[in-house]
């Protein structure tokens, strides 16, 4: 957050049903604070709030709709003047919008009542509130029609207009791991190293693990490496901005070899500082690196060459 986050006031109101509670959601994701459905009359007592000693200062969110107590639109479109004009705040107004007929779908497809037709048809309730709620809709710097938005796309309207860079990035977690030893869990992408040569059949370079500088020369020096694993960075850097994009909180990279000591600790090494040189920051786990090496996990060992006196 920039270094004025802590002055960024949003109210979050609209229709409801017309997807305030997916906003506030996706704010909080931002990094947001988030209140929802604060009484009227608590207003000014949240925005003067002092900020914790040792807290970075967020920016705020409130939700406020129909249904929150002592709710005047005209009070409310008071009050915020008032705050602008105190420079407390820098604040805004978002306004949801939606039209009659798909928020009746949505109250239909849902079951639940509309909060202002409690004995009525929906329809009534969305008609009363629309008529209610028009002074904070003129107000409204920002206004979205969600009619013929999905879920995702009121996400990703939401990131657009008031995520900062770098807002929401998802955490992101590179592991190495031995498919002999079980694959790991909640894995986004998991890719297969095992098609590279195998350090462990060599005798100086078993006990030894990818992060060694002669485990390491040894897996480089296959022919496949470098254009597989190349094209593998180039595959993870087109899909991290879409994982973004989509709103994921977590993004796993697992990279796999049999044991998990040799191959796959030194891919992962490289792929992660393939993304640090681009701007992340992953974090880097190799669950079976202090694993004791066995023949009996690694399967056969390759055939011997002419040259090493073995048979074809």
């Amino acid at each position: 957050m920039s270094r004025d986050a802590e002055s960024r006031l949003l109210l979050v109101t609209g229709l409801s049903g017309a997807g305030k509670s997916t906003v506030l959601k996706v704010l909080e994701d931002l990094g947001w604070e988030v209140v929802d459905n604060l009484p009227l009359a608590l207003l000014e007592t949240l925005i003067d709030a002092p900020v914790k000693p040792g807290e970075a200062g967020r920016p705020l969110a409130i939700g406020i709709d129909s249904r929150s107590r002592g709710f005047r639109p005209a009070l409310l479109v008071r009050r915020i003047k008032e705050l602008r004009e105190s420079g407390r705040r820098d604040i805004q107004t978002l306004f949801l919008d939606c039209a009659g007929a798909e928020l009746e779908r949505r109250f239909s497809e849902t079951r639940r009542r509309h909060p202002m037709a409690e004995d009525r048809p929906a329809a009534d309730g969305i008609a009363r509130e629309r008529e209610m709620m028009e002074p904070l809709r003129r107000w409204a710097e920002n206004v979205v029609d969600t009619t013929n938005y999905s879920s995702n796309d009121l996400q990703q309207e939401i990131r657009q207009r008031f995520g900062e860079a770098g807002d929401g990035e998802p955490v992101l977690n590179i592991l190495s791991f031995g498919f002999a030893r079980g694959l790991p869990r909640n894995a986004d992408l998991v890719f297969d190293m095992r098609y590279l040569r195998n350090p462990h059949w060599d005798p100086k370079l078993k006990p030894g693990t990818g992060l060694d500088a002669d485990v390491a020369a040894y897996v480089i020096a296959d022919p496949a490496y470098e254009d597989s694993v190349s094209q593998i960075e180039r595959l993870i850097l087109t899909l991290l901005p879409r994982y973004r994009a989509e709103g994921k909180s977590y993004v796993t990279i697992a990279f796999g070899c049999t044991g998990g000591r040799h191959r796959s600790v030194h891919v992962a090494n490289r792929v992660t500082q393939t993304l640090r040189e681009s701007g992340y920051e992953p974090v880097l786990t190799h669950r079976n690196l202090d694993s004791a090496p066995q023949d009996g996990l690694e399967g056969r060992p390759p055939p011997a060459s002419p040259a090493s006196g073995g048979n074809i």
